[in-house]
């Protein structure tokens, strides 16, 4: 039989666990959009050098797995003398991993702006900057927002990883209840309606920044 009953003493366990997985969720975001965003802008607009070195840089992280990654950072960083805490080498990979990913998404809508568009700015007299800003961006963003969307949902599901360098967030939780307590399943089962639910949370709260950022769109 089922004793979910028996994990409510635990439950601030599992709510510590929940409020660091959202809080890296959070900063990885904020912080890998605008990796992201830096490597498709050089990707699209910068020289050849620039270029080669942010599509290396993609290239060797979409192709390898994030937990190597991670590992990486904190098991073999310390060689070279760069010592991190699991949370600092975890929002580090995490937010590696998200720019890679978005990169690509980003160039993808940054290419899908005409050459008339930006044709008519310099016309207008923009500066580059400015017509990055007002023409450029806005419109891409519009355009690729959803899938922006979905990877970084899979980036925040895919940080139940970082439980395997001692990070404490929803994953661990499950890990630590389930072994003092033995209810394997239930403390699982709970886990994933957390993840299930905190996707679902994050998608209403990105669609709801989406409509404020595209509100112009709306207005006749």
């Amino acid at each position: 039989m089922l004793h979910f009953a028996d994990l409510l003493q635990y439950s601030d366990v599992f709510f510590s666990g929940l409020l660091t997985t959202v809080e890296l969720t959070v900063l990885t975001t904020i912080l890998g959009i605008a990796v992201g965003t830096s490597c498709a802008s050089i990707r699209q607009y910068g020289n050849k050098t620039s270029q080669r070195v942010v599509s290396i840089y993609v290239e060797l992280i979409r192709n390898t797995p994030f937990i190597v990654q991670l590992f990486f950072i904190f098991f073999g960083l310390p060689a070279l003398g760069v010592r991190l805490s699991p949370w600092e080498a975890s929002m580090i990979a995490l937010t590696i991993n998200l720019g890679a990913y978005s990169t690509e998404i980003i160039r993808a809508g940054l290419a899908s702006i005409s050459k008339g568009q930006i044709e008519a700015a310099k016309v207008l007299g923009l500066t580059f900057r400015q017509t990055l800003t007002r023409v450029i961006f806005i419109p891409a963003f519009e355009k690729i927002y959803p899938a922006l969307v979905s990877q970084c949902i899979i980036v925040m599901l895919g940080s139940a990883v970082i439980s395997q360098i001692s990070v404490e967030d929803l994953t661990y939780a499950a890990n630590l209840v389930q072994s003092r307590n033995f209810r394997a399943f239930e403390s699982y089962l709970v886990t994933a309606a957390l993840y299930l639910g905190l996707s679902i949370l994050l998608r209403f709260a990105f669609n709801s920044i989406g409509k404020r950022l595209f509100v112009y769109r709306e207005a006749p």
